[in-house]
Formats: C-alpha cells, structure tokens, sequence
C-alpha cells in the first residue's frame, strides 16, 4: 500500500457559504499502480491531487502515505516527506525564473544533499534522456512552452521519486510531445514507479490501468 485516503473533505468557506472542493473521497494507491483522474473543470481534480503531493491541506479525514499519518504530521516532516518521495509535474511548468535548465533540473538533488559529482552525473543523463542537453544553459523564457514542459519533467523524475503526480502533463505540447511523455511514463510505470496523472484525454487516460472520475469533488463510480 502506497497510499490511502480515508474520508477526506475539503472545503472553503465564503459569505457564510461552505463550498466543498473535495467530499468524502476515499482512494487506495497500490505500489507501481498508474491512474488516471478525469473529471469536468471545477470538478476537484487539481485539488485531490494537491493533497495527496501534500501541498494542500484538507478540513476533514485521514490521509495515510507509507505508514505516515500525514494528517498527523508537522509542516516540515511533511515537506522533507514529499520531497523524498513526491516528483510533480504541472501544467503551468513552475519552473525558476532566475535558474537555468541545468540548474532548474538539479533542485531536487540540493534538497536530497547528492554529492556534486553525482548531481552532474544525473542532470547529464536527463538533459541526455529529453534531447535538452543544448538548452542546459537556457533560461525558463528563453524556451518553448514544450520545452520549458519538458524541463519540467526532467526535474520531477531526476531525484527518482516513488509517486509521480501529473497535472495535465501533456496540455502545452504538440501531439508527438505529448505521445513521447506519455511513453516515457508509461515506461516509468513498467520500471515500478506509481503515477497519478490528471487529464481531460481519453487517450491519455487509456495509460492508465485504472480511472476515476470525479464530479463536484466527489467521486463517482464508473
């Protein structure tokens, strides 16, 4: 078991009113599973996802992550917890301003203390892996939006993360980019790493071995 939601709630008060992003969601993750989570916008895709990557908070449940009661946690255990574990890849790419490729792709080994000569082993090797290795000087805006999505992904795999959560990880590029993604982490898959993608493609989806569905933060049964 990777993972579990018990129960979970989210919501937001506003003018009195409780709306709920996230109702009563209960999810199991098994180890090396690949799901998929569709769902209407505003449907609590996004939301769902930022819990489990522990970079949302929740009103309401149980979340357990590797025998880690993460409801339970400190901020900063939690943090060390889906820094050690957790790869991200989002839609609007997040990467640094200020850092190049080279250096954008290399954060997460800071934060895990990887020795330097290392840190440049495994940079090479993804820089290598995305055909980037002429860009690694390049800053964020000096890209492609496939680039820059790209980057986004060599970050995310390089500190070799258990769970891979992706939010539309193939919404900027182009079909061939998005099929090559959508290899690379079907392949990822095959080599044991659990992914939770969201998506709004049926063909995307089909990567999946599972789906869910959600609507108005609930989910609900295929």
């Amino acid at each position: 078991m990777l993972l579990q939601l018990n129960n979970i709630f989210k919501w937001v008060n506003a003018g009195g009113q409780r709306t709920f992003l996230l109702k009563d969601i209960n999810l199991t993750v098994k180890e090396g599973e690949f799901i998929s989570i569709m769902g209407p916008s505003g449907s609590g895709k996004t939301t769902l996802l930022n819990v489990i990557g522990m970079l949302d908070g929740f009103n309401e449940g149980e979340y357990h992550f590797m025998d880690e009661s993460v409801h339970q946690l400190k901020e900063k255990h939690r943090a060390n917890l889906y820094k050690e574990y957790i790869g991200f890849v989002f839609q609007a790419y997040h990467l640094i301003d200020e850092l190049t490729v080279y250096e954008n792709i290399e954060t997460p080994l800071l934060y895990k203390k990887f020795k330097s000569a290392e840190r440049k082993a495994l940079v090479a090797d993804m820089l290598d892996r995305f055909n980037i290795v002429g860009k690694k000087d390049l800053f964020p805006e000096q890209l492609s939006g496939g680039q820059q999505q790209l980057v986004g992904i060599a970050r995310a795999l390089i500190s070799k993360p258990k769970l891979i959560l992706a939010d539309e990880p193939t919404g900027n590029l182009n079909s061939k980019q998005g099929e090559e993604i959508m290899e690379l982490f079907k392949q990822l898959n095959e080599e044991g790493v659990t992914i939770l993608q969201v998506t709004h493609s049926e063909k995307n989806a089909a990567y999946g071995s599972r789906i869910i569905e959600l609507l108005d933060g609930r989910k609900v049964s295929l």
